[in-house]
């Protein structure tokens, strides 16, 4: 299984942290590898965006998105719907001394052929998860 997790400290209440990672239609202002995302359907667990995401060579890679567990100020949960890796991932919330201890993790099952490209696939995932801090640097400059 290929994994990859990342966490940091931000200067902002759980709800302000929560909210923002909540509405999905946000990533792209701070996950690189996000190109763009929208919501098709639902709100809260079951809502889907229709993603896209960076592939290899730039090339754009559906990659869309449930949301299966939300927790208010703890928790938001996805599982990737289409693409070639369908990673499921989590932000894990707590309250901390100087705002928000976030955590963002990201899983994939690679089978068969998929494990060819594990290296690729972490490196990726690895990436997505490192833009953690460019979500502190958001929601910290953000009033």
């Amino acid at each position: 299984m290929a994994h990859a997790e990342h966490a940091t400290t931000i200067n902002r209440r759980p709800e302000d942290v929560f909210a923002y990672l909540a509405d999905a239609e946000n990533d792209s202002k701070w996950r690189p590898g996000v190109l763009d995302i929208s919501r098709v359907s639902g709100s809260g667990v079951g809502t889907v965006y229709r993603q896209g995401v960076k592939g290899p060579f730039g090339k754009r890679v559906p990659a869309d998105i449930e949301i299966t567990e939300s927790k208010p100020s703890e928790l938001i949960a996805f599982r990737t719907l289409g693409g070639p890796v369908r990673p499921t991932g989590r932000y894990e919330l707590a309250e901390a001394d100087a705002g928000t201890r976030v955590r963002f993790v990201l899983e994939a099952e690679l089978k068969g052929l998929q494990k060819l490209m594990a290296p690729m696939v972490k490196k990726s995932m690895e990436n997505q998860v490192g833009a953690l801090e460019r979500l502190k640097q958001t929601l910290e400059t953000t009033p």
